[in-house]
């Protein structure tokens, strides 16, 4: 007589249907999960650029808690050399050597004090020399400070390739071959001029904004170096920024109706080229409201 089978010890596999079924119900959930954690991640990261903007700021109210006033945003130096907005942040928060910014600075490429016969940043500085400093306003290890070669390899146009910048938390492979974001604009506010005018831009200099609260040459020359991670020469797309109509446009406030008047029209404005490493693109983020205007 024929053994009967115990059904309880009978296992039933999965059927090829079922696998695939299961499988492409997975495939699914992937597919709408990973935009949402990528819009987390991307929230998580504009966060973190905020934070960044808010410690530099606090560093720039500590030095002109020192210095009476707010440091010098200037495309050049004292002696017509170039040396930007963004720089000039740089050296006030941390110092060009990233040990404090010297109580006698001048803001010169040079790292010069104001007579043109002192070295306020030399190697190996003395204890006396450190003892003339004043902060660095951020934590050396949480500054993103990065040497412009870092950034722009071997095109650094007019300026130094060892100067520092402060540089956005959006990181990316640049020129250099180096990981680092893009550098943090800084304008300061010209409080003895009042207009906010694009249509002056025409006839502005480096040294001259035609009235204008903001001169966007401040940082002109840094933004003409282009995108660093695109090979230099006839392919290279410039920055939106590099149209002073846009600077204009997308930094005035929304809030004042009866006469054009930029954001924060009595201090300064910071820009980060946002996400995309863009300047003058919807992503850019700011120490203001910054609303994209075509």
């Amino acid at each position: 007589m024929k053994p009967v089978a115990n059904p309880a010890r009978t296992h039933r596999a999965f059927t090829i249907v079922e696998l695939l079924t299961v499988m492409s119900i997975i495939v699914v959930l992937i597919g709408l999960l990973v935009p949402a954690l990528n819009k987390v991640r991307q929230y998580a990261t504009g966060v973190r650029q905020m934070a960044q903007l808010q410690s530099i700021a606090v560093g720039i109210e500590l030095f002109s808690n020192e210095f009476s006033g707010y440091p010098d945003s200037g495309a050049l130096d004292s002696d017509g050399a170039a040396y930007c907005g963004a720089m000039k942040l740089s050296e006030a928060i941390m110092g060009r050597d990233l040990l404090g910014v010297h109580s006698n600075s001048a803001f010169r490429r040079s790292g010069l004090d104001s007579t043109g016969s002192l070295q306020l940043y030399p190697p190996n500085p003395s204890a006396s020399n450190l003892s003339a400093r004043k902060g660095p306003y951020l934590q050396a290890e949480n500054a993103n400070a990065y040497r412009l070669e870092s950034i722009y390899g071997s095109n650094v146009g007019s300026f130094l390739p060892s100067v520092f910048v402060l540089c956005d938390v959006f990181e990316r492979n640049m020129a250099s071959g180096q990981k680092t974001g893009m550098p943090i604009l800084y304008y300061k506010a010209n409080t003895a001029n009042n207009l906010h005018d694009p249509n002056v831009a025409s006839s502005m200099t480096a040294t001259d904004s035609r009235g204008n609260i903001y001169n966007y040459y401040d940082n002109q020359a840094l933004i003409a170096l282009g995108k660093p991670w695109e090979s230099s020469g006839a392919g290279q797309t410039p920055h939106n920024l590099a149209d002073p109509l846009r600077f204009y446009r997308n930094t005035r406030s929304e809030k004042i109706i009866t006469t054009a008047r930029p954001y924060r029209p009595d201090s300064y404005i910071l820009i980060s080229a946002g996400p995309d490493g863009e300047y003058g693109t919807a992503d850019d983020i700011c120490n203001f409201s910054w609303k994209y205007r075509e």
